[in-house]
């Protein structure tokens, strides 16, 4: 399967949010708010432009990944570092490596561009395989003071958070409205809603911690 990785185009808009609705739907919550999320995004100051980029097989989109800025900060001082999501896959191109590709590409792509770090919320048995490690290491905690399990580090330079410890923050870029989410979905054709046992699953092992 030949993928091509570019980068996102303003025409693309709207097949990504469409690709991002389906590849989500159902899968963390009944329904998905990670298409309105990524709409919003790109009007963030934190939006990498640089590093949006789109996985298309034979003219059709079919995969996306999105980067922010973040910080890690202690007592002193606030470091910038990235945080990607939501990487989108369309579900009849899952579990063929695309998400892998997406990963690899824009990962050496935030190196060339000078970024140091990625942090992300991920599951470990997947993110590992692409050089993750749990954030416990680092000594880098989420908002709370706590190591949760999904909280994930990688370095783009050897030993660059090797002197950068304190709290990971997101920002508030990352929260969606429920009134603007109903009014977004309007956009789009209608889809059911229900509850599954990954849900279940994923509410519980996000409550993990180190």
């Amino acid at each position: 399967m030949e993928i091509i990785l570019r980068q996102e185009k303003e025409c693309d808009y709207r097949a990504v949010e469409e690709l991002t609705r389906e590849a989500f739907w159902n899968v963390y919550t009944p329904g998905t708010d990670c298409h309105l999320l990524i709409h919003n995004l790109r009007k963030a100051k934190e939006f990498v432009k640089e590093l949006d980029t789109v996985a298309v097989f034979e003219n059709k989109i079919v995969g996306n990944i999105v980067y922010c800025e973040a910080t890690v900060s202690d007592d002193f001082q606030k470091y910038t570092v990235l945080t990607f999501g939501p990487i989108s896959v369309l579900p009849e191109f899952q579990n063929k490596g695309i998400g892998g590709k997406l990963i690899e590409y824009t990962k050496k792509l935030a190196k060339e561009i000078g970024y140091n770090a990625i942090l992300i919320y991920g599951d470990p048995d997947y993110y590992k395989k692409f050089g993750f490690e749990p954030s416990i290491k680092y000594g880098i905690t989420n908002k709370e003071g706590r190591f949760p399990a999904a909280l994930l580090v990688f370095e783009l330079e050897p030993n660059a958070l090797k002197n950068i410890k304190g709290i990971f923050d997101e920002g508030k870029i990352y929260e969606v409205c429920e009134k603007e989410l109903e009014e977004f979905e309007k956009s789009f054709e209608p889809k059911e809603k229900f509850w599954t046992k990954s849900q279940d699953r994923f509410i519980e092992t996000s409550n993990w911690y180190l």
